[in-house]
């Protein structure tokens, strides 16, 4: 699939984008999740890679979901620590590419941020999904989502920091 931005097509393969939101709604569950697992991908990829979340309705200030930094705790990562933020466009305009989980959101990050169009993107936007929202549902719906996380970021990873 085709970037729409030339801006950011013309930085596929070479690394450069070093910068990179996630978002969510409450900033709780899922971004929280893909931020510290691309973080982890990218850490012997991008040299002084910045990789945040932040959520367009957030839980300021609560801590990520009890499932999710146990199923980060299970692949060895530490979401502990984990604060949830109000996405704004400040914030925003920090970030070279936004990975938000569905168009809602996609729609709603464009709405804060309008300068940010060509930037903001559906995690799922290469394999055709989105990823829904686990938040006071079983472990089930966490790991499922989780499991769309990490194919979305993959799939980013493949078209942005892979060499081929």
């Amino acid at each position: 699939m085709a970037l729409q931005d030339s801006a950011l097509s013309a930085r596929r393969f070479t690394g450069e984008i070093s910068k990179v939101l996630c978002v969510c709604v409450g900033n709780i569950c899922r971004s929280p999740m893909a931020a510290l697992l691309l973080s982890e991908r990218l850490s012997g990829l991008v040299e002084g890679a910045t990789i945040e979340s932040a959520g367009v309705a957030a839980l300021v200030a609560e801590p990520a979901d009890p499932v999710a930094v146990a199923l980060m705790k299970e692949r060895g990562l530490d979401l502990s620590r984990h604060r949830a933020r109000q996405l704004t466009a400040e914030m925003a305009s920090g970030f070279e590419l936004i990975l938000v989980m569905d168009d809602h959101q996609r729609r709603a990050v464009e709405r804060i941020f309008p300068e940010g169009r060509g930037r903001i993107h559906r995690l799922g936007r290469f394999g055709g999904f989105d990823v829904p929202d686990p938040y006071r549902k079983p472990r089930a719906a966490f790991e499922g989502s989780l499991a769309l996380i990490e194919r979305g970021l993959a799939d980013f990873e493949r078209a942005f920091w892979s060499a081929g």
